[in-house]
């Protein structure tokens, strides 16, 4: 089944390079984050994802229900 919502959605998801740069970055030059242009926006879309993570939850137990009762 394929989630909808994507965890951790306010962070930035470096890769393993990025990473090891990181250790390097004594001046803090490479952080950055997944922003939004207002507060709004970004409550918006935090909003959204929770309720479609409510959805995925709610989809895998009617499923998990239909099946261990058939």
């Amino acid at each position: 089944m394929k989630n909808l919502y994507v965890p951790n959605r306010l962070f930035a998801h470096s890769s393993f390079l990025e990473g090891m740069a990181r250790v390097l970055d004594l001046g803090s030059t490479l952080q950055e984050y997944n922003s939004s242009k207002t507060e709004e926006e970004a409550d918006s879309k935090a909003l959204g994802n929770d309720w479609k993570a409510v959805g995925d939850d709610l989809r895998f137990s009617i499923k998990e229900y239909e099946r261990e009762s058939a």
